[in-house]
């Protein structure tokens, strides 16, 4: 039974001196009484929940209405069954439990609401108050002159859908339903649908209920569900904390395409985004690493704004690492598909983003100098049009995750036949490209490199000095690199001169390889004594920080009450402590060697 009115004023179903009366003065006026005639014993104060309007800010208060109901439970049964017979997948699969649990148990959708906006009910009343619910007013007209014998007036409900009711129409009345459209034709069913957790009953459920019931079929093939995006410490992002970070403001500081790429490459299946601008600004300076590698090949002769695009088959190749550019740049083009297919779209980024930077624009970039800046005009010409080609490449494959700076780089760095959005997505296989001699080669050659840099980095060899290498048991393929890459090898590692003995000598210490061991001797060119002192002593105050943070994390008090982030904080110091001492461990280790 009601008491108040629409405008919370006490209505006729009270005694008659209340009637009228707003709720702030009657629960005053109704004090008062009982104070007077002595039956009210004591006011205390009492806590409980009381719900308030989030615009106006007073207290709501229950009052029944008609409302129109939808009978989901027989809305659920054909939307269940496409789930369960795989009709319709959801990705993570974990999350169809969620989806089931709902679709189960569910009840009477009240999908009426008293809002100003939105699609009316489509319900007209008669003078006696007969509903009559049709698809138009012209059909509830003729409805109502079958029911009365005559015309008669109608007035339709002033009530508006659920705003999930009209949402769950959405996937076919965007295309021109009911009218047999060319665009319902082409693009209904969709394919995939992407969506939060935290809508699968709200807006997925209901599009799916509504598709079967309305056109008899599944409105997509695949609900993809991504994670949420928290702050760095794994916390949700709140107004209240003051941790929020504005897409909009990270697109003004560091560019669209390092924001896409940064979500891209943290979006792991099944795990919640922790988002800093550190991150953001880290792939920012990728997106400056694609443009710098442009701008060399550019400066070399590669890309040009008036050159002709590279064709879409990789040209043929002579020189090694040409061969190995190209291999390794089928090999990205399947695992990329491959990651996508899946859903992967994390390690579709961090794929990309270690072939781009690694392989391309730190390896071979540098390997291809000699080619490019030789004397060797057909070597030069070769290497110029498979740089070309792989950075079509590059921007082909990085385009879906940064399509700012990939199609700006498409149009001035060569004639184009269309824009790099309307590109061929490449199709060759790296059975096809495939080069086992060439990669076996400059394998070798980067092992080369990273193992003399590692341990001129251990030993704290200035970065300027050069420094002797002795080659020490040697096959036939780890000769073959080295002379085949000599100079290049030389200048990046840093390397004064090689020469092959039968043993380390002595004050040297060692670099294993495949098919070799590298030897530098560096007893007369660190001072050994000190450097060991260095690193024990690095050593010790990283000892004391590792047993601090065990300490933390073996105490039960700590893992059961300190917040989720925090203990993971702790653990990742954990494990980045122990990684740094393993380094200084095999620094010591070698140190050992000289001595």
């Amino acid at each position: 039974l009601n008491i108040f009115d629409e405008h919370a004023a006490l209505n006729a179903n009270v005694p008659e001196d209340y009637q009228g009366l707003d709720r702030f003065e009657a629960r005053k006026k109704l004090i008062e009484e009982l104070d007077s005639i002595g039956a009210l014993g004591e006011i205390e104060d009492n806590q409980h929940a009381v719900p308030h309007g989030d615009r106006s800010g007073v207290p709501v208060e229950p009052w029944l209405m008609d409302q129109w109901y939808v009978n989901a439970e027989a809305l659920a049964k054909p939307a269940i069954e496409a789930v369960r017979d795989g009709r319709t997948k959801f990705v993570p699969q974990r999350w169809e439990k969620t989806y089931f649990d709902w679709m189960e148990n569910i009840q009477p959708w009240c999908v009426s609401r008293q809002l100003w906006w939105g699609h009316r009910i489509p319900a007209w009343y008669g003078p006696d108050g007969t509903p009559f619910v049709e698809e138009t007013e012209a059909e509830a007209k003729a409805a109502a002159a079958a029911h009365y014998g005559h015309d008669v007036d109608l007035v339709q409900d002033d009530d508006v859908l659920d705003t999930w009711f009209s949402s769950a129409l959405w996937p076919f009345s965007t295309l021109g339903w009911p009218e047999d459209t060319s665009e319902l034709n082409r693009y209904y069913p969709g394919d995939v649908l992407v969506t939060g957790f935290d809508i699968i009953f709200f807006w997925v459920a209901r599009m799916m209920m509504m598709q079967y019931a309305v056109v008899g079929q599944k409105p997509f093939d695949t609900v993809y569900v991504h994670a949420l995006v928290r702050d760095e410490k794994g916390k949700k992002m709140s107004k209240s904390l003051g941790n929020v970070l504005d897409p909009l403001d990270l697109i003004d500081e560091f560019g669209a395409d390092a924001v896409r790429f940064t979500l891209t490459a943290m979006a792991a299946m099944g795990r919640d985004l922790k988002l800093s601008t550190q991150r953001i600004q880290g792939y920012r300076n990728f997106t400056t690493k694609l443009w710098n590698a442009c701008r060399f090949a550019e400066m070399n002769g590669a890309l040009a704004p008036e050159r002709h695009a590279a064709p879409a088959v990789p040209p043929k190749a002579t020189a090694t690492v040409n061969r190995w550019i190209v291999a390794e740049t089928a090999k990205i083009r399947e695992e990329t598909d491959a990651a996508l297919s899946a859903y992967r779209f994390n390690d579709a980024a961090n794929g990309l983003y270690a072939f781009v930077w690694g392989k391309v624009c730190d390896w071979y970039v540098e390997f291809s100098k000699p080619l490019l800046q030789g004397d060797d005009n057909a070597a030069k010409a070769e290497t110029q049009a498979v740089m070309a080609w792989v950075l079509d490449q590059c921007m082909i494959l990085l385009h879906p995750i940064m399509p700012f700076i990939t199609e700006e780089l498409w149009g001035n760095t060569a004639q184009r036949d269309t824009m790099l959005v309307h590109a061929e997505w490449p199709e060759y296989t790296a059975a096809e490209l495939a080069d086992p001699e060439a990669e076996a080669e400059m394998s070798l050659a980067i092992a080369m490199v990273e193992g003399v840099r590692s341990a001129r980095a251990q030993m704290n060899v200035p970065a300027g000095l050069q420094v002797p290498v002795v080659l020490v048991g040697a096959d036939d393929a780890v000769r073959t690199a080295w002379d085949r890459n000599a100079a290049m090898v030389s200048r990046l590692a840093r390397i004064d001169s090689l020469v092959e003995a039968e043993a380390a000598p002595k004050g040297a210490i060692t670099v294993p390889l495949p098919g070799a061991t590298l030897a530098l001797p560096l007893a007369d060119i660190i001072d050994v004594g000190a450097e060991k002192a260095r690193l024990e002593k690095v050593m010790g105050k990283l000892a004391k920080e590792i047993g601090g943070l065990k300490g933390r994390l073996n105490n039960p008090k700590f893992a059961q009450s300190a917040p989720e982030e925090v203990v993971e904080e702790t653990q990742q110091n954990l494990a980045a402590r122990e990684a740094e001492a393993a380094q200084l461990a095999a620094a010591l280790d070698r140190l050992a060697e000289i001595a």
